[in-house]
């Protein structure tokens, strides 16, 4: 079993050879570097990514801006995207992150401290607001899972659904204009669901699936 004790070694090489004299725990601190005109460095070692790893680096921040944390290196996909996700978290709370591989002490250096100014992506706060004008009601529970799911679009083809369940099949602009549902003809026509067959050129029918839709979501399209 891993113990922390082992990442010491090869961390305080690491530092060591950056200049800094190095010592374990002092005071809080598992590892803190000192170099002459430098700030201090302070390392905080766990034998695995967990979320009293993130509390310790940000509590050692109000003491010196220069924190990192710093794990064992495993190998497989699982270990390279818990990789990915971490050094994205650490970027946001301004901390550093350090890998060691065991076998032969090797130190990485993932992400180094700095202060987070993130990126607003317009794109998707657009799409974020127009889904959100666009929904009727609010059908979903927030933290429910993405299965079943009642989005704009999924309401907007139960609607289509509702009008051929009624009339039968019929021309696609047709649905359009009586369910209120200007891309009517889209949704058919691309049939995410499996709801909707074309019967000919422009003309689309509902499928028993998109029949159990309707007993299914009869209480969507109430509300």
């Amino acid at each position: 079993m891993t113990k922390e004790t082992e990442l010491y070694g090869p961390v305080k090489a690491f530092l060591e050879g950056q200049g800094y004299e190095v010592k374990g725990e002092i005071g809080a601190c598992d590892v803190v570097g000192v170099r002459d005109g430098d700030e201090p460095v302070i390392v905080e070692l766990k034998t695995s990514f967990s979320l009293s790893l993130f509390h310790q680096g940000v509590a050692r921040q109000s003491i010196v801006d220069d924190v990192y944390v710093a794990v064992p290196r495993k190998t497989g996909k699982l270990f390279l995207k818990a990789i990915k996700d971490n050094t994205a978290l650490c970027r946001r709370l301004g901390l550093g992150l350090i890998t060691v591989r065991l076998s032969d002490g090797l130190v990485q250096v993932h992400q180094d401290p700095a202060a987070y100014a993130p990126r607003k992506s317009k794109p998707r706060k657009g799409r974020l607001l127009k889904e959100f004008a666009r929904r009727v009601g609010d059908p979903n529970e927030g933290g429910q899972t993405r299965v079943g799911l009642i989005t704009a679009y999924r309401q907007d083809a139960l609607k289509c659904a509702r009008y051929l369940a009624t009339v039968g099949a019929c021309k696609g602009s047709q649905v359009a204009k009586a369910a209120e549902v200007p891309t009517a003809t889209r949704i058919m026509a691309d049939d995410h669901y499996g709801w909707f067959e074309r019967v000919k050129i422009g003309h689309y029918a509902l499928t028993p699936k998109g029949e159990n839709a309707l007993g299914e979501f009869e209480g969507i399209l109430e509300a």
